[in-house]
């Protein structure tokens, strides 16, 4: 009788553990799309050359949008300026490539999620965040080399 319970207790142990391990692997399998940032994961490198860029001054870029830009480098025209757009909703920073806009990434505030998102490189690029308190749109373009913050046409 006792070899008979300890053979029930191991099996029980093997199926357990045996389950999971098959959940930890289906988490981290299928968990990067569900929990990953829409604008990609930045590796530590990113995030100090990020830091160390100095702070920006912002500038009013319409009703419930705010901007802020980082002092060029160059001529106005110059690709790779980059400039933050922020609402409730969330901010994101686009960069022109020549004529086109580019979104290089965009982050949620708390609360909020990433409902659609058109990065380009475009005439136009956009992201909508979408909580509780709505939706909020971030829609850029970009006038002379720079990124600008365009108006949604509700679309």
């Amino acid at each position: 009788m006792g070899r008979r319970t300890l053979l029930a207790t191991a099996g029980w142990l093997a199926a357990a553990v045996l389950a999971t391990l098959i959940g930890v692997a289906a988490i981290r399998l299928v968990g990067e799309s569900i929990t990953g940032t829409p604008g990609g994961v930045r590796s530590q490198a990113e995030v100090e050359r990020a830091l160390a860029d100095p702070e920006p001054t912002p500038v009013t870029a319409g009703p419930g949008l705010s901007a802020s830009s980082s002092p060029p480098a160059g001529p106005p025209a110059s690709p790779g300026l980059r400039r933050s757009f922020s609402t409730v909703g969330g901010t994101a920073v686009a960069e022109c490539v020549g004529a086109d806009v580019r979104l290089v990434s965009w982050a949620p505030a708390q609360d909020y999620r990433v409902k659609d998102v058109d990065r380009g490189p475009d005439d136009d690029a956009e992201v909508t965040f979408a909580g509780p308190a709505g939706e909020f749109e971030v829609k850029v373009g970009c006038i002379g080399g720079e990124p600008v913050a365009r108006p949604g046409d509700g679309d």
